[in-house]
């Protein structure tokens, strides 16, 4: 089979330089027409320590992570041994590392992969101000055929702003990287795509997501940094200032929920971005958005816990929460996007939902998805038309009556006054209430209004937006999020292994969609779960609220090792068998 796709992993100590490395041969080789993604992983200190930027580079759009890595580049050796487990190596890898710095960690040699040495930081020296990563730049880019009129470019818009000595320093560094990589063994290589197409995006996505925000119409932002969804933030507080928003840095996660709480109820469409410790945080306030039914958008860049757990690393285990984790009876939407462009959709619709059915959305990303770049196609641009249902003061003050701020209506979903609209004063508070939101704890009324608050949910036509469904056959693959990717090269692994099998993508987690769901798994015999949790959150998530297959099987581990094509199309493989 021919080879369509190449890994590289570079990887150094801090301050080395080697996400900016990934960075910058991630857009060099888009430009030269390769699909690609970099994912990146870091120590549990987040900034300093050692990091290892880690691309994956196709001719066709690129799913996910790679089976293992072709070629490693180790500016040097400290604590890389950490990152055996996250590289996997093997015969036909390439591992090339600074031969002045001593020998590859145990770990990495074990796999069998070529070794070569590179002196990199005497090469880099050649010329003052010189930087090894550049020389490693040079030697990757040489590897996998990037034109030299790209490097340059790349080169040239990422360092100029330094000055033309740093610019010339890189430049130099760069060519005697390309020089070195002559002497180095031959790596089997993909063809080389043809000529790129200008509309490609380079974008990760947290950017994607906060892209989708204000496409989706959100102009406040409230919000306190945390990895690793500080990147959505840093993306939409220039862009929100040019289309006339704000974003507000707040002392704490309480204070930002409250505040696009209170942003909401004046009429702006409101968002803010956290991981599960900020999540925890704003349990209860989001409980205050489903009472008094002001639509909020909640993004959660999920990272492993419990606790502060590992800040910089993924894991799909804040499931249970997002979904079950406030007090009483509180009904919300809960949506996952899975793919980085799908960040932009999937947070899009999350805001659009929150305001036509004015309740809060919480959108699960996570750190594989969101600190990912990618080199993609632009996503099509949609526009759902989204409107806030609103009170009218003069039917109101015709009608001669209260104006009934939770009024029971069909569609669960009552007219919403914003503040200063002539009688159509209400009090939105956390108690319950009657329909004019007047405090009640009578059982007629908490009754109705739970069912109201559940209806508008449950009623509403989600289409076929609620998840993605594809492929046929008695097996199906159920996922959600980051795994997604890879889970679909799987099953397409598999059909060219003449099997056949369903995949199920879910982005839509609550409220639950039965019907939609038996008729994704119509003749299926057989099911495998895969997800990236240690408890078998999604599974469980699927046995409680859907009637699944009567053989089902589960694919899961906890972060930060992701899952792989490979081991999913053996498990296939093994349910067909």
């Amino acid at each position: 089979m021919e080879k369509t796709s190449i890994a590289i992993a570079i990887a150094g100590s801090g301050g080395s330089g080697v996400i900016t490395t990934g960075s910058l041969l991630l857009e060099a080789a888009g430009r030269a027409g390769w699909y690609g993604q970099m994912t990146r992983s870091v120590g549990a200190q987040i900034r300093g320590g050692e990091a290892v930027a880690m691309l994956h580079l196709a001719t066709r759009p690129v799913r996910g992570v790679a089976d293992g890595f072709d070629l490693l580049v180790a500016l040097d050796w400290q604590n890389l041994a950490r990152y055996a487990a996250e590289m996997p190596l093997g015969p036909g890898s390439l591992l090339v590392g600074d031969s002045e710095l001593g020998d590859a960690p145990a770990e990495l040699r074990a796999s069998g992969a070529a070794l070569a040495g590179v002196r990199f930081r005497e090469l880099a020296q050649t010329v003052p101000g010189g930087r090894p990563n550049m020389v490693a730049f040079g030697l990757v880019a040489e590897i996998i055929g990037l034109p030299i009129e790209v490097l340059h470019a790349v080169i040239e818009r990422a360092i100029a702003v330094k000055g033309t000595r740093a610019l010339e320093a890189s430049l130099h560094a760069m060519q005697s990287g390309r020089a070195a990589a002559a002497a180095l063994p031959v790596l089997t290589l993909p063809p080389r795509p043809a000529a790129c197409s200008s509309s490609r995006w380079r974008i990760s996505g947290n950017q994607a997501t906060g892209l989708g925000a204000v496409r989706g119409g959100v102009r406040f932002v409230a919000a306190y940094p945390i990895t690793p969804a500080t990147e959505v933030l840093e993306w939409m507080a220039p862009a929100l200032e040019q289309i006339g928003g704000q974003l507000v840095q707040v002392e704490d996660e309480l204070a930002a929920i409250n505040q696009i709480i209170g942003a909401s109820y004046g009429g702006v469409p409101a968002m803010t971005a956290t991981s599960g410790p900020g999540l925890s945080l704003m349990t209860e306030s989001i409980g205050l958005s489903v009472a008094s039914e002001t639509p909020v958008v909640v993004v959660d860049v999920m990272r492993g816990g419990p606790s502060t757990g590992i800040p910089a690393k993924s894991e799909q285990a804040d499931l249970n929460i997002a979904l079950y984790g406030l007090h009483g009876d509180a009904p919300h939407i809960v949506l996952a996007p899975n793919s980085v462009a799908d960040c932009l959709f999937t947070t899009q619709w999350a805001v659009h939902l929150a305001e036509t059915l004015q309740s809060p959305a919480l959108v699960l990303s996570d750190q594989l998805l969101g600190q990912t770049q990618a080199v993609i196609d632009p996503p099509p641009t949609i526009d759902f038309a989204t409107r806030r249902l609103l009170a009218d003061a003069d039917v109101v003050a015709a009608r001669g009556a209260r104006y009934e701020r939770h009024a029971n209506t069909p569609s669960g979903v009552s007219p919403m006054a914003l503040p200063g609209m002539k009688g159509c004063q209400y009090t939105a508070d956390g108690l319950e209430h009657n329909t004019a939101a007047l405090p009640s704890s009578q059982a007629d009324d908490h009754t109705q209004q739970l069912d109201k608050r559940l209806r508008k949910l449950t009623d509403h036509d989600y289409g076929a937006a609620w998840a993605d469904v594809e492929g046929d056959g008695e097996l199906a693959l159920i996922t959600w999020g980051s795994c997604t990717g890879v889970a679909r090269e799987a099953v397409e692994r598999l059909r060219s292994n003449h099997g056949r099998a369903r995949m199920l993508s879910l982005r839509l987690l609550w409220p639950p969609r039965p019907e939609e769901m038996a008729k994704a798994l119509a003749g299926v015999k057989r099911a495998l779960v895969v997800e990236q949790s240690h408890g078998a959150q999604f599974l469980h998530y699927l046995r409680a609220h859907y009637v699944l297959p009567p053989e089902v099987a589960s694919l899961r581990r906890p972060g930060p090792l992701p899952l792989r094509p490979a081991e999913i199309t053996q498990r296939l493989l093994e349910e067909i068998a």
